[in-house]
Formats: structure tokens, sequence, C-alpha cells
């Protein structure tokens, strides 16, 4: 009888687990944000009082504090000690910081960000071809002359690489295109550790962007873009040889 009864335990579907409400502190979280929203407080300006908004949320301070170092921790508000809480000024960089954390063991997303640096590039080349200045070539030439020297001497050029991706297309003086490349870049190569790569083709790589430079130069768009194309190519291959080391 008791064999009986188990078999018909194992038959039946298993009870699904309960919905739990979210956590005090994140509802709290989220009232604060509303209320940011709501008073269109801006980077500087304070939040009431703890003792006032916990008053007025109906719960603890101790809700109230958590909820503030929770918004916090992600950069949307800050703690002057003995003066107050303040909206934050905004920005990536925490995004940045919880993004590579996040991709550190990830090969496939870290291949996921590497297409979106050459779909974000070369779909918005076109567009530096027409507006770029000789000034910026020529700071772009002096950025892979430097890296042509580094790759003679076998060293790492990505302070130059960096600074060559943001000033291909700083002339388009599109705030948010520059803090996008930023992510990017910044995310993709402290998640594969990109600079320390053993890359065994350093000078093939500083020629990718004297090509891309010079094909700019010559208002070649289809160039330009071809050559932003090789160079994301050569990343790929870097990549996956080291995997495979």
């Amino acid at each position: 009888m008791v064999k009986d009864e188990g078999a018909n335990v194992q038959a039946m579907k298993s009870l699904e687990p309960l919905n739990r409400p979210p956590l005090l502190h994140v509802t709290v979280q989220e009232s604060l944000r509303n209320y940011i929203e709501a008073n269109r407080l801006k980077a500087g300006d304070a939040l009431p009082p703890e003792t006032f908004l916990a008053q007025q949320l109906g719960v603890g301070r101790n809700s109230v504090r958590e909820a503030i170092k929770a918004l916090e921790s992600i950069g949307i508000l800050e703690t002057r000690r003995g003066i107050g809480v303040f909206v934050k000024e905004f920005s990536f960089k925490p995004l940045l910081d919880n993004l590579a954390y996040g991709l550190q063991d990830s090969l496939r997303d870290v291949e996921e960000l590497r297409e979106m640096r050459r779909v974000l590039e070369t779909g918005l080349i076109g567009k530096t071809v027409e507006m770029i200045s000789a000034e910026d070539i020529e700071a772009l030439r002096g950025l892979t002359e430097e890296m042509r020297r580094r790759a003679e001497r076998n060293e790492s050029f990505a302070a130059e690489d960096q600074q060559f991706h943001q000033l291909l297309f700083h002339c388009q003086n599109n705030r948010m295109l520059s803090a996008l490349i930023d992510i990017f870049w910044i995310a993709f190569n402290k998640a594969s550790n990109f600079a320390n790569l053993d890359n065994p083709t350093p000078l093939a790589t500083w020629r990718d962007h004297h090509e891309i430079v010079e094909a700019v130069a010559a208002k070649d768009v289809e160039r330009a873009r071809q050559r932003l194309d090789d160079h994301y190519r050569g990343i790929q291959q870097v990549i996956a040889k080291n995997r495979n080391t």
C-alpha cells in the first residue's frame, strides 16, 4: 500500500513555487526613484532627511537606508557625510563595472560585444567621412604612428586604440555615441582581458588602424567600412587563438 502511494505521489505534478512579494527595501527604492522623477530632481539636488522619507512611506529608517545604499551602488544617489543624500550626476561607470564583471567568464558574450562594436562603427563611419576635419585626421595619424612604434617594440597600445576609436567619431558631436563607444570598448577589454592577450601580429593591427584613417582621409566610405570590418575580424582571430592555447 505504501508503495502504491509513493507511485501516486511521483505521478502527480509538482507544486508551483509561491510568488513572493518584493523585499521592502526594493519597494522603497522604486518609491525613491518615482519621487526623484516626479519632482524632476537634478544632479546635486538634495533628498529629504531619512526620517521624513520613512514617515512619508510608512516604513522604518533601516529600510530607507538600505534603499539609499542600493541606489548609491548603481550611481543614482550619493551620501555626503554630515550633509545629506543627493541625486548624483549620471555616469556609465557603474554600468561598465557591472557589465565587465558579468561578462568575464562568458566568451560568447565577449564575442557579442565585439559584434556590437563592429556594427555600430561600420554603420556610422559614412557620417564621419562626411564630417571629419583635417585636424582630426592629423590627430588620428599621430595615434597610428605611435601604435606603429609600439608594435615594432612588441608593446601594447591599448590606450592609443581606445583614443583612436573615440577620435574617429568625435566629429559627429554625438555624446550618446561617444558614451556607447566607450561602453563597448571598456567592457569588451575588461571582460576579454584583450590588452593582455598574445597578439601574434601587432603590426597587422597597427596597419588596420592606419588603413582606416587613410580611407577616411580619401573620403572613401566603402573602403573605410571594409577596413573596419577587417579590423574586427582580426580581433576575433586574436581571441580565438588565445582561447585555444
